[in-house]
């Protein structure tokens, strides 16, 4: 008896439900009477190289009405022959028909492009298209807009085995490497602006070979990708001053190859300007290197006082390794600008000899976790194998420059008694407060004249703008009318072309009024 109650009440459930679900109105959907709504009016999809697919964009579709609605198609207006790509709630495609929204509800698109600029004589094209709600008096539309770059684009050859060129790089106290690349071919080794560069793998410049790099050149970095300097080669970046400071229409700029602007400020999307210890070297002037692993790394070795790098008028930032790294390095750098790093904005190890006039090193790292400090000097570098080798640090001067940054310490000098350490500051505005363990290393006796000389101790930079790397200083830096004027006639115009002669400030930037 109690099992045939239990099935009359089953049964008796299962008709209720069915009962209720007839009653239902949602599930009767009425067509869209042009009364959708739409998170944008246009979806921009951002500059983007031929033949490289953009980011997926999304568009939200709204139904604020109480009905439940079906919107009879949804389209792109070019058709199959759009180079846009699109996919509604969850299924690709480029055209859709009856597509059910319930009241009060909403749907995603997300939207993709890629466009082929060889089929046109510019070197920038604008890829629109739209998409369509509907149709006659109940059509709505939504436009898609994306501006597409011609590149020369530089990569590793694929063999028939899958495998990608390479090649060997021996590497001056540590193993050789292999590493997924190429030779950049003869009839590439100058570049000019008129197109930009993409470069895929790392890009080797041959023996007594030399790049060359003219002034507005564009070099774009896909993930783990870069330029080495070889054996016997060269390199020489002429950038030069520019009018604009946002657009830098001058200057040669590396940076990695998303263009789309949440990319802007990410640290370590590509991977290094490599000058190698075999290499001839380089000669930088305005030059730009934003968002790599290590901006530029440059070895150098004993044969000679050769600088292994001049660099003039040039910026380093948003490394999340460090911006400018040297081992046993011999550099001459004025003007320059190391801003913020996941670790030193300029680590100096192994040695070496070092002359740095008028710059700015200023680490005030906000991508995550600060590994380093705005100066690291060593003579010596611990081996992975546990072994400790040294060389001399021949020299290191600053003079007229800015070390700061967003911790009470911002210098860190580290040395071996069994090499030399000769380092010099020189009318400097410093920040460094040693902890107990360093306070009594004689390298930060601030009072020893032999090493410092008129320095502006933990003083303000006064800074435009740290989180852009916006280094220009402000009325009220400590390091106004500060700077050695014999040292400042030797650089007398600024990294932004301001005469340094009456009265010059420390760093790269001359302090200049606003009106």
């Amino acid at each position: 008896m109690c099992k045939i109650k239990e099935i009359r009440f089953v049964l008796l459930l299962v008709f209720l439900s069915i009962l209720w679900s007839s009653c239902r109105k949602d599930f009767d959907y009425s067509p869209s009477t042009g009364n959708l709504e739409f998170s944008k009016d246009t979806v921009y999809l951002d500059t983007i190289f031929s033949n490289i697919s953009s980011s997926t964009y999304s568009l939200k579709v709204f139904n604020r009405s109480n009905n439940d609605l079906t919107i009879p198609s949804i389209a792109l207006m070019k058709g199959g022959n759009s180079s846009y790509r699109l996919n509604v709630d969850g299924v690709a495609g480029k055209a859709f028909i009856n597509v059910a929204l319930l009241a009060k509800d909403s749907l995603y698109i997300f939207i993709e492009n890629t466009v082929d600029i060889l089929n046109t004589s510019q070197n920038e094209y604008l890829s629109t298209d739209a998409i369509l709600f509907d149709s006659g008096p109940n059509l709505q539309k939504v436009q898609l807009v994306s501006l597409i770059k011609d590149a020369i684009f530089l990569y590793p050859d694929k063999f028939d085995n899958g495998t990608k060129e390479s090649f060997l790089l021996p590497m001056e106290n540590r193993s050789s490497s292999q590493i997924e690349g190429f030779f950049i071919p003869e009839k590439q080794l100058r570049f000019i602006n008129e197109k930009p560069y993409v470069i895929y793998g790392y890009a080797l410049v041959g023996a007594d070979k030399t790049l060359i790099m003219e002034a507005g050149t564009r070099v774009y970095f896909h993930k783990d990708s870069g330029i080495i300097i070889g054996k016997d080669a060269e390199l020489i970046i002429n950038g030069n001053l520019s009018e604009d400071g946002i657009l830098l229409e001058n200057e040669v700029i590396l940076e990695g190859n998303r263009l789309e602007p949440i990319f802007t400020d990410i640290p370590g999307q590509w991977g290094t300007l490599w000058l190698t210890s075999e290499s001839k070297g380089a000669e930088i002037n305005y030059l730009t290197i934003k968002n790599a692993t290590t901006g530029l790394l440059v070895e150098g070795n004993d044969t000679g006082n050769t600088p292994t790098l001049t660099i003039k008028n040039s910026q380093i930032y948003n490394s999340s390794n460090s911006n400018l790294w040297a081992r046993n390095g011999t550099i001459l750098g004025e003007n320059l600008v190391l801003g913020n790093s996941g670790k030193s904005s300029l680590k100096c190890d192994l040695g070496g000899s070092y002359i740095f006039t008028h710059c700015t090193l200023a680490n005030y790292f906000s991508s995550g976790f600060r590994l380093g400090v705005a100066l690291q000097l060593s003579n010596y570098q611990l081996m992975e194998t546990g072994e400790i080798i040294t060389k001399d640090l021949k020299k290191a001067s600053f003079e007229n420059c800015i070390i700061t940054g967003s911790t009470s310490n911002e210098l860190s000098l580290i040395a071996e008694p069994n090499s030399l350490f000769t380092i010099y500051f020189n009318h400097s505005l410093v920040t460094s407060n040693p902890n107990a363990a360093d306070q009594e290393n004689p390298n930060y006796n601030f009072n020893n004249g032999v090493i410092y000389n008129n320095i502006i101790l933990n003083q303000s930079s006064d800074f435009k703008n740290t989180s852009k790397n916006d280094y220009r200083i402000g009325v009220n830096s400590s390091g106004i009318g500060k700077a050695d004027i014999n040292k400042a006639l030797l650089v007398p115009i600024d990294i932004l072309g301001f005469d340094r002669t009456n009265s010059p400030d420390t760093g790269a930037y001359q302090f200049i009024e606003e009106n």
